[in-house]
């Protein structure tokens, strides 16, 4: 996005700075006025550096609310920063002190989870059931044939899938492996990579 001279330019390079030295990030949004253009560009730069985020709704203590305001606020926040949908959603207020009390121990939960591991054997089997709910895309009558994974590193976790055709691999299929995965192991707060690699059927037999 456009980013005006002056403050705002600086505020985002500090912001880029600190980004890439933080473990845990917390994006700062504003109740009082909603996820604004500059909250969605930081985001997308906490995004883009792979770093695990917390969301924090400050001034909650100023908003009018009913029995569906959290509910229908959450959706709001979800839908404007899609490309977080991991990140853990806290509303706080910094004057009152409500809910601040959680931030820290949610932040060690999220750092926790960027070292977490799983073990081969346990990730094969999730890559199985993953693949037998809902199989690979296939073109010309060739399907994509996934043969094995592991997880090659932590910080974020990054998990390789030794398959036939990589490139066949589409994003939302990618998004699924993702999400089953999460369905099935604790990540809050924590991006994952999902790296395709190219391996020849009589590797595996």
């Amino acid at each position: 996005g456009k980013i005006v001279p002056g403050i705002e330019k600086y505020s985002v390079l500090r912001a880029i700075k600190a980004l890439r030295r933080a473990d845990v990030a917390l994006l700062l949004l504003d109740a009082t006025q909603g996820v604004t253009n500059q909250d969605s560009h930081i985001g997308g730069m906490v995004a883009d550096e792979a770093t695990a985020v917390i969301l924090l709704v400050n001034k909650w203590d100023a908003v009018d609310k009913d029995t569906h305001t959290m509910t229908e606020f959450s959706a709001q926040v979800r839908h404007d920063l899609n490309f977080l949908p991991y990140a853990p959603l806290l509303f706080i207020s910094a004057k009152t002190g409500q809910r601040v009390n959680k931030i820290l121990p949610l932040v060690m939960e999220v750092n926790e989870a960027r070292y977490k591991r799983i073990p081969t054997g346990r990730l094969n089997r999730l890559m199985r059931e993953a693949l037998a709910k809902h199989p690979p895309p296939s073109k010309a009558g060739v399907r994509v044939k996934f043969f094995y994974a592991t997880q090659a590193e932590s910080v974020p976790p990054t998990f390789v899938f030794f398959v036939n055709k990589p490139e066949w691999v589409h994003f939302s299929y990618q998004r699924y492996l993702e999400n089953y995965i999460r369905g099935h192991e604790a990540f809050p707060g924590t991006p994952l990579r999902l790296v395709f690699r190219a391996r020849s059927e009589d590797r595996f037999a």
